[in-house]
């Protein structure tokens, strides 16, 4: 088979395979969390295996103490969250209200400043903006509703996940052993040490960054909560869980908090105090937890993680926000890969492989 023909195959596999993630999007949500389990414990299988445990005896104390504990924390802490949501909620409305009495006033002042025809022009222009945003966030929501909140998907979420989890975990090494046979022989050594750089991208990633946001979580919930803030564990919880996103925690949980913290205090120290928690935790997170955890090894720039949550979230619902992170892994290797081709080639450095006219002056 040519060159061409092997480029045009591996591109038409490629196509079929997004047509088909696109189409299943909606069923794909516990098949999906299922391998992001198997794939996290994966080394703790190994360790064991490797301590005497057969492989399904392994698989099974992981996975029962991996959910055991993730269904025991979920049960602890919805009652406590739950006054917390509601209480939030109460908040909600006043803290609006209050920030448009202090703000109203600045309004109508720079309204008496600005001329008639640039206010409208500006009210004009506001109401499009707004109305693109609001309608951009509602595709997105409804996207994620309809591709794996929904109670049909959430049960199939509960009931699949630890089940496909399971045999995935449980027959990890035979899978990618199978995947290896089914490599073109010529090819399978340059295969191979790519899929070992994005073994260790996504892996450097999803379980440094998991660990990182665990800390969070815990530092924000703790934090706010001895300050006495209401609905403190909540937020802490919250600006931990969503600190993936490079920068969102800390910033979300800063506007939450403080909001909250100025309608609450009228003394300035626990207003700073809880600012200073973000403050401390998003440095801590920089120099500290980052570095030590992720590592600069995984090559996933902050701008490209963002970019691939949204557009996974608004093309594929919640499955491609799961997606996002490993989709933007194999990218990012393969950029490079072909990156490092041509900075190799004739393309690049402009000196053309002389091998063809020796072989000529030979013959």
């Amino acid at each position: 088979m040519s060159r061409d023909r092997q480029s045009l195959f591996w591109i038409a596999g490629i196509v079929v395979f997004v047509l088909l993630l696109n189409v299943l999007s909606s069923v794909l949500l516990p098949f999906v969390a299922g391998m992001a389990v198997a794939y996290f414990l994966d080394p703790v299988a190994d360790w064991m295996e490797e301590k005497g445990l057969s492989r399904g005896l392994a698989t099974s104390v992981i996975l029962l103490g991996f959910f055991v504990f993730a269904v025991g924390g979920i049960v602890l802490l919805i009652p406590v969250l739950q006054g917390q949501i509601v209480e939030l909620a109460n908040l909600v409305p006043k803290i609006l209200g209050a920030a448009h009495d202090y703000i109203r006033p600045q309004l109508e002042q720079l309204r008496d400043q600005i001329p008639p025809e640039a206010l409208d022009r500006m009210r004009e222009a506001f109401g499009d903006f707004a109305g693109k945003g609001i309608k951009w966030i509602s595709q997105i929501i409804a996207n994620i509703w309809s591709g794996g909140i929904a109670v049909f998907n959430l049960m199939s979420l509960v009931l699949i996940t630890p089940i496909v989890a399971f045999y995935l975990l449980r027959d990890w090494d035979l899978i990618t052993a199978k995947i290896d046979s089914w490599l073109p022989r010529p090819a399978a050594p340059v295969i191979r040490q790519q899929f070992t750089e994005i073994d260790t991208t996504i892996a450097g990633f999803v379980r440094g960054q998991a660990s990182v946001c665990l800390v969070l979580s815990i530092l924000y919930g703790i934090g706010l909560t001895a300050t006495g803030l209401k609905s403190g564990l909540l937020v802490g919880l919250g600006a931990g869980f969503i600190s993936f996103i490079p920068y969102l925690g800390a910033a979300t949980g800063l506007s939450i908090g403080v909001g909250i913290a100025l309608f609450q205090y009228s003394d300035i120290a626990p207003i700073a105090i809880v600012a200073g928690i973000f403050v401390f935790g998003q440095t801590l997170e920089s120099y500290i937890l980052t570095p030590r955890l992720v590592g600069d090894r995984v090559g996933l720039h902050p701008v490209w993680i963002i970019f691939a949550l949204l557009a996974g979230g608004a093309v594929f619902g919640f499955t491609g926000v799961l997606l996002a992170v490993p989709t933007a892994a194999v990218i990012g290797v393969l950029v490079r890969f072909s990156i490092s081709r041509y900075l190799a080639s004739p393309l690049y450095t402009g000196v053309v492989s002389e091998a063809p006219e020796q072989s000529e002056e030979a013959e």
